[in-house]
């Protein structure tokens, strides 16, 4: 825990002595339900619509921000906490802390055996111009990510994404490993996220449009970690951007 506050300092010292340009950004999704790489949240399994606010703060390469989602029926309030380093267009790097619950007697910020926190090491690739595949490796290496034999499960989430038009892409996602029912609850290799994702742009008036986009997916898994079977499942989100 020193050790984490020692850095947090350093960081916002070095950040303050900085001589580059910096920006603040905040905004929010709200979305018809939640659902987070194939897998829908909350009691009641994504069903009720989220704010999803995001605050940002960006210098040079790096931006250090913060991601929520709170459901309409007060079930799902989660803040996350990450920092994106963007090597070039095609290469980025990013770290996770998410926080699902708030569940912990001990509160947000108690990091020990037993913490209500996963934390994740993500690697991104975005393809030129004349081939702009995205590909994204997203594996939990600490926290409480753990299998029924109290072993850390590292799951892995990887996706492919391609865009099939000016406002259109298709992904496909999997965990790649055996998962715990807290993450993606996989028994192995299993696609987990595979769907279409259309934008578009609602004009109000002559100086503000608003952000629309539908997500239609399915999760294809049929096996749980502990062996039991489980059905498809199909969703379609829309969302819209503040």
């Amino acid at each position: 825990m020193k050790k984490m506050r020692f850095l947090a300092i350093l960081v916002i010292a070095v950040l303050a002595t900085m001589n580059v340009k910096a920006q603040f950004a905040v905004g929010t999704d709200i979305v018809s339900s939640y659902v987070w790489r194939g897998i829908p949240q909350g009691s009641t399994h994504g069903g009720t619509p989220n704010f999803q606010p995001s605050l940002t703060f960006t210098t040079g390469g790096l931006t250090i921000g913060s991601w929520g989602s709170g459901s309409f029926d007060g079930q799902i309030k989660e803040v996350d906490l990450y920092a994106t380093y963007v090597f070039s267009p095609a290469f980025a790097v990013t770290l996770t802390d998410y926080n699902y619950g708030f569940a912990h007697p001990k509160g947000y910020f108690y990091y020990g055996k037993g913490t209500d926190h996963l934390f994740e090491a993500t690697l991104a690739y975005t393809g030129p111009a004349a081939f702009p595949l995205g590909v994204s490796v997203n594996t939990m290496f600490a926290g409480s990510d753990t299998l029924s034999s109290g072993k850390a499960a590292f799951s892995t989430y990887a996706e492919l994404s391609y865009p099939i038009s000016a406002n259109a892409k298709v992904f496909c996602g999997a965990s790649v490993l055996p998962s715990s029912s807290l993450v993606y609850n996989t028994s192995g290799f299993a696609l987990t996220n595979i769907g279409v994702k259309v934008n578009k742009s609602v004009v109000i008036t002559d100086k503000f449009s608003l952000p629309l986009y539908g997500v239609l997916g399915a999760n294809l898994s049929n096996k749980n970690y502990d062996g039991t079977t489980k059905a498809t499942n199909l969703y379609f989100v829309v969302g819209v951007t503040l």
